[in-house]
């Protein structure tokens, strides 16, 4: 009797939870009805929050086969080649394990990302954690905890909020992983990497990244899923994997929303 008394109270919570997302659901359809969402990148109506088609039809989305080290396209079919990682990968692997980026850094990306990164358009976090959702499932898959990499406090203070903790706190919920929100600190603060050659972003980074001592406590004998905006040269990447591997993490992937095109510079 106890045991069917048990079930019934299952079925009839079961039903109320499902009756519960039903009416929600009901609901956002009225909203959306009499107050449509709009673009994040225009005043216009979509049928659901995002780009405009003309937006979204201009980004280049990375598609396997692409290079399991840095995420580059691979413009020919995966079966081609003997290994999964491009030539400069293979000569010259980076701290970081693997690698995935949603999209290619150009003209149509490089708008989106700016105005979230410098114009505080807000609504873009959750749009990028999707797309970085699935194009790094393999990694998220893997993945123990997810950690952004980090701005020094006067830089966090002018800009008012880091974009790489932005995206990488609504993936980390979505993915039901640990954020560890402040595991890497930022001790210098350095000038932009914008402008400078592969060396100099290297030198620019070099031992600016630590851990906190809970961070510490956190990562170590885990895989740690290394969350930014843009990938460049890789070289705050590195930096940010050098100083996790160093606190004990077991591996250090990196998921970013949009990579540069051109081929990386090897190290000199």
């Amino acid at each position: 009797m106890n045991v069917q008394d048990g079930g019934w109270r299952d079925r009839l919570e079961a039903g109320r939870s499902r009756m519960g997302h039903g009416l929600r659901a009901l609901g956002r359809g009225v909203v959306d009805l009499l107050l449509p969402p709009l673009a994040h990148d225009s005043p216009e109506a979509t049928a659901s929050a995002g780009l405009t088609p003309d937006a979204w039809s201009r980004v280049v989305f990375l598609e396997d086969p692409v290079c399991d080290g840095c995420g580059a396209g691979f413009e020919m079919d995966g079966g081609v080649f003997a290994s999964p990682r491009c030539a400069a990968c293979l000569a010259a692997p980076y701290a970081f394990a693997r690698a995935r980026a949603a999209c290619v850094y150009d003209e149509a990306s490089r708008g989106l990302i700016l105005s979230f990164k410098h114009g505080d358009h807000q609504p873009y976090a959750p749009l990028f954690a999707r797309w970085i959702s699935r194009a790094a499932a393999p990694l998220l898959d893997e993945a123990d905890a997810v950690v952004p990499v980090p701005l020094h406090r006067l830089r966090l203070l002018s800009r008012r909020f880091n974009q790489a903790a932005e995206i990488a706190r609504p993936l980390a919920r979505a993915s039901g992983l640990d954020y560890l929100a402040d595991a890497l600190v930022r001790q210098t603060h350095t000038p932009s990497q914008g402008g400078k050659s592969a060396r100099g972003r290297r030198l620019n980074v070099k031992k600016v990244f630590a851990m906190s001592p809970e961070g510490r406590r956190r990562v170590k004998g885990r895989r740690v899923l290394l969350v930014d905006d843009v990938l460049t040269t890789g070289a705050t990447a590195e930096a940010c994997a050098r100083a996790l591997l160093e606190a004990g993490a077991r591996a250090v992937d990196l998921a970013v929303v949009a990579r540069v095109r051109t081929a990386r510079q090897m190290p000199t």
